[in-house]
């Protein structure tokens, strides 16, 4: 299944730009990326921590067919027959102004925006799996920014009815933009937090902006389904004009949660409305992501939850979210180091309090980034959250982790401190032994992936005698 396709010209036309080479050349699918692209991409040079620029020419190497730049290259090159440039003023601002068109052109297409403190890529993984009967395409891992939202209309296939979008919330005007470019007509607040607080303003600055901005963009006839358990919600559902629904384990909530269970590798069970949902996940707070997506495929799209629960089913989510692996000599490792805020940072300590384990559970936990002046303040509560759980080892990595494990070696926890990723990996590594867990969490900037995959490699390497001793 192919995106719209569209000529040089034609992507020229949409952006007000110059085409250089064959304004015949066609495009099927968008990337920014020269090194995961498809055959017949238009390649998008964007600038960021590295130019796009410098990677066209490898873009075309790999199969694109056109590139969207905003500056000339150098070295030049002469454009081969079938390839072509589009030049514009602004290649990022470009392609939004693509991605509205592609929007206008796909009027039949239902678009459902999922935005949040946390909890966005696995309730828009959950989300999509339940819908994929409905013919959904969904943003791929986390590309929920000004130039992911566009790349994600662009490359719905032909066939989509609906596209599920998330949507990142930085910064005030985020969601805003990324509304004009969208127009959803369905929202899914996951809950109000301190994530992004140090832009946000708080509790109060995100429920603003996921109330104004969001859910003040939806058209009369949309439906949002927010969480009945957030204390927030009320304040932003006075914000919209469409209808509501919520979801949680109130009493009060029009979905309501209950019969929550666990299996031995924390994959959760629920009932909604009478019917038994499995999750595929790791971590009982998928419960709510599970319930919102079940929600929407009820509510909004009409599914049945004997559909629903079948298609749920087959749900999975990204690298480095709640990956629950195993070392060749038997030690579990909970790999949720894709990025940490307080809330989520609760979930994965609960997570790996919970597993049902012979041996000790040692948590990796570091810096939780953009917190502004709650920073202290939210890695202290960490610190005694994870020695009230029991936990039998806090290692805590950079400023804010030394905060996290110092709270808690004030609460009698067992705690260690060092300087990055790789000291971590050496900690852990010298303390761990069979039966035991590791849980690895921290902001992106920290990687502390480092500390799963370095455990997995040595335990490997000891456990078939080609590695130290």
């Amino acid at each position: 299944m192919t995106a719209m396709v569209m000529t040089a010209a034609d992507i020229a036309r949409r952006c007000e730009g110059r085409v250089i080479g064959d304004p015949g050349a066609r495009a099927d699918s968008w990337a920014f990326d020269s090194r995961a692209l498809d055959p017949g991409a238009c390649f998008v040079a964007l600038r960021d921590a590295r130019d796009g620029h410098d990677f066209v020419y490898a873009a075309f190497d790999a199969g694109a067919r056109v590139a969207l730049v905003d500056r000339p290259l150098q070295p030049s090159r002469e454009i081969a027959r079938g390839h072509a440039l589009v030049h514009v003023a602004d290649a990022l601002r470009a392609l939004q102004d693509i991605g509205r068109s592609v929007r206008t052109d796909r009027a039949d297409v239902r678009v459902v925006a999922v935005a949040g403190s946390t909890g966005k890529t696995s309730t828009k993984d959950l989300l999509a799996a339940t819908l994929a009967p409905l013919g959904c395409h969904a943003n791929a891992e986390s590309h929920n920014n000004e130039f992911g939202l566009p790349l994600t209309l662009c490359n719905a296939p032909t066939s989509a009815r609906v596209v599920v979008t998330e949507m990142g919330e930085r910064f005030p005007g985020d969601l805003a933009l990324l509304c004009d470019i969208a127009r959803p007509q369905v929202a899914v607040v996951t809950n109000v937090g301190l994530a992004h607080a140090e832009h946000l303003g708080g509790f109060e600055g995100v429920a603003k902006m996921l109330g104004e901005e969001l859910l003040g963009a939806l058209p009369a006839d949309g439906v949002a389904v927010l969480n009945g358990d957030d204390p927030w919600t009320a304040d932003i559902s006075a914000r919209t004009n469409a209808r509501f629904v919520t979801v949680g384990l109130g009493t009060g909530t029009d979905y309501r949660i209950s019969d929550v269970e666990l299996d031995g590798q924390l994959r959760p069970s629920f009932r909604l409305r009478g019917a038994r949902l499995r999750v595929p996940l790791h971590g009982g707070h998928h419960v709510m992501n599970a319930a919102m997506a079940a929600a929407v495929a009820h509510d909004v799209f009409g599914m049945q939850f004997d559909e629903i629960a079948v298609a749920l089913a087959g749900a999975s989510t990204g690298k480095w979210r709640m990956e629950l692996l195993e070392t060749d000599d038997a030690i579990t490792i909970l790999n949720d180091a894709y990025n940490a805020n307080p809330t989520s940072m609760e979930a994965a300590l609960v997570a790996l309090a919970h597993l049902p384990l012979p041996g000790r559970r040692v948590a990796v936990l570091g810096d939780m980034r953009e917190l502004g002046p709650h920073h202290d303040e939210a890695h202290r509560a960490v610190g005694v959250r994870a020695a009230g759980l029991g936990l039998d080892v806090i290692i805590g990595v950079g400023a804010g982790g030394a905060l996290i494990a110092e709270t808690a070696r004030t609460r009698g926890a067992h705690a260690e401190i060092v300087d990055d990723a790789a000291a971590a990996l050496v900690c852990v590594d010298a303390l761990v032994s069979r039966g035991d867990a590791v849980l690895c969490k921290a902001s992106r900037a920290v990687g502390l992936e480092v500390v799963a995959d370095g455990l997995l490699a040595s335990r490997r390497s000891d456990a078939d005698g080609s590695g130290a001793s």
